[in-house]
């Protein structure tokens, strides 16, 4: 019996190397992102005596919220992997180091997800206030709430987090 039970912990320990597939998919999306990113670079450069200051604004919010997302991306695609599969073993060398790499635990990696969704949502906010008169008072209003609910989460998860290292904290006096 104790053989079958090795055996299934094995099996369970080693199907985090599925995720890998999750990861390389990211890496992959993440490429497709970055040739939007740079057709709508393109497009803006080319119509840059053309656009006026408003839809210049726009236009850098748009680049802004992309560049955002790819950050959010990488950050998931490198903490997950470092969390959940491996440890990278280049983190030790100094040039190619990541500041947050060995850093973020999954608490901490769930409020730096919300913290990004926040800002890529205050961003969009932002643009459909500068382009107001395109959208009807009650999608504004319904957009508005999704991201004070947005803003509510990230707000939740970071007490939560900081009541759980509070917690862990007391935990570990206890034992000492």
């Amino acid at each position: 019996m104790k053989a079958l039970e090795i055996f299934v912990e094995r099996i369970i320990l080693s199907s985090r190397w599925i995720l890998v597939v999750f990861y390389i998919g990211l890496v992959l999306a993440l490429a497709v992102y970055a040739v939007s990113f740079g057709y709508k670079l393109l497009k803006i450069a080319a119509s840059v005596f053309v656009l006026d200051e408003a839809g210049m604004i726009l236009a850098m919010l748009s680049l802004i919220d992309a560049a955002l997302v790819a950050s959010l991306i990488v950050m998931v695609m490198i903490s997950g992997y470092e969390n959940f599969v491996s440890r990278f073993d280049e983190a030790g060398e100094a040039d190619n180091e990541v500041s947050f790499l060995g850093k973020l635990d999954s608490g901490s990696l769930k409020i730096k997800v919300a913290s990004s969704i926040v800002a890529i949502s205050s961003i969009h906010l932002l643009q459909v206030f500068l382009n107001a008169d395109q959208y009807e008072d009650g999608k504004i209003m319904w957009l508005t709430l999704m991201h004070l609910a947005f803003v509510a989460s990230a707000v939740m998860l970071g007490f939560l987090e900081k009541l759980m290292s509070v917690t862990s904290k007391n935990d570990l006096k206890d034992k000492d």
